[in-house]
This record gives structure tokens, C-alpha cells and sequence, in this order.
């Protein structure tokens, strides 16, 4: 019998997808942390050596994978100015193919909603 994912495996397993992108993008991967409610989950830089902080979050369908709490990105944008980065945020929706209210499983097909990378602007208004 197949066992569901618990919270840190579906966190992983949109790491992977956002982390693929990155890759593809052509992001230098600095630093990963894959442990949940650790924030940057990617330091990456791009070509021009410009450090960006990444945040992964993974949510079930059908919540909406592209909201976060916006008081709390405040902070991590202050941050990130301190740091000289910019922020990039990728929501990953993960769904059970068998319906909403049923568990996704290790090895088994399974939804995804992820609408690629976000740019947060860190600029002060």
C-alpha cells in the first residue's frame, strides 16, 4: 500500500519543480535548505552575480499556491534589502489526482498548479 506524503515531502517535492526552473532560468545554486518554515529555501545567483532569496511554498489544491502572508513578506523583503538580494516567490499547488480531500501519495500521479516564479519588488514605498 502506497504512503501519503507528509508535509516535508510535499515541501521537497516542490522544491524540486521550483528548483528545476531555477536551474533552466540559469541560476548558481549558493545555498538550499529544505526544512519547512526555513526561509530562503534557494540563495541563488544569476549572471550578472546579482543574489536573489527564493521562497517555496507548498500548498494542497484547491488552495490558491500564488497568496502568502503579505505582513510577513514585509519583513523577509527588509531582509533581503539588508542582504543587497531580490526576492523571488514560487507557489506550488499539489493535488490528489483521485480529488481534493484525498491524500497524495509517494508514487502516485499527482496535481500540480505552479504558475512559475513571482518577483517581489523590495523597494520601500
Amino acid at each position: 500500500m502506497s504512503k501519503a506524503l507528509t508535509p516535508q515531502e510535499l515541501h521537497n517535492l516542490a522544491m524540486n519543480h521550483v528548483g528545476e526552473d531555477l536551474e533552466e532560468r540559469g541560476f548558481e545554486f549558493i545555498a538550499v535548505n529544505s526544512k519547512l518554515k526555513k526561509h530562503p529555501q534557494f540563495v541563488c545567483i544569476d549572471k550578472n552575480k546579482q543574489y536573489f532569496f527564493v521562497i517555496v511554498r507548498a500548498v494542497i489544491l484547491p488552495e490558491n499556491p500564488n497568496n502568502y502572508d503579505v505582513v510577513w513578506m514585509e519583513s523577509f523583503k527588509k531582509h533581503a534589502r539588508d542582504k543587497d538580494a531580490k526576492v523571488l516567490y514560487a507557489g506550488v499547488g499539489i493535488g490528489s489526482v483521485d480529488g481534493e480531500k484525498e491524500p497524495i501519495y509517494l508514487n502516485k500521479d499527482y496535481l500540480l498548479e505552479y504558475n512559475g516564479i513571482q518577483v517581489l519588488d523590495t523597494h520601500l514605498n
